[in-house]
């Protein structure tokens, strides 16, 4: 940042001996870091928000180009579903071939547009 020589160091260090005197070159030496100190604080965050903002303008660049890429490929390739077609329900319940298959039979008793009753086992009162 900046180039100074030892030459030039030692000689700003002997004027300010001269011109600040012993006796209040401490003082004056910590107050000058103190501020070289808010300087590079300063600078530093300076740089942070700088570079914060190139790394969200590359992104945003980045975005762009990739949504554009996107809509490239989606027009180049669009995407193709198959015909619905219907297809026929399965029953999931085994059925075993040599079993009759239990039909419900209408209850003379019941009234017209009802549901049929069940069928229960005789002897032990329990549905089947």
């Amino acid at each position: 940042m900046f180039d100074v020589a030892p030459s030039e160091f030692l000689l700003v260090a002997v004027i300010a001996l001269v011109v600040i005197g012993p006796k209040d070159l401490p003082r004056v030496m910590r107050a000058v870091g103190r501020w070289v100190g808010k300087a590079r604080g300063v600078a530093r965050q300076f740089r942070a928000g700088f570079d914060e903002m190139l790394r969200e303008s590359e992104l945003r660049e980045m975005e762009e180009k990739w949504r554009a890429e996107n809509e490239r490929i989606m027009r180049e390739h669009p995407a193709i579903t198959p015909p619905m077609t219907p297809t026929p329900i399965e029953s999931s319940a085994p059925s075993a071939p040599d079993a009759p298959a239990a039909t419900p039979q209408a209850d003379p008793a019941a009234e017209p547009g009802q549901a049929p009753a069940p069928p229960v086992d005789d002897a032990q009162g329990k549905l089947l």
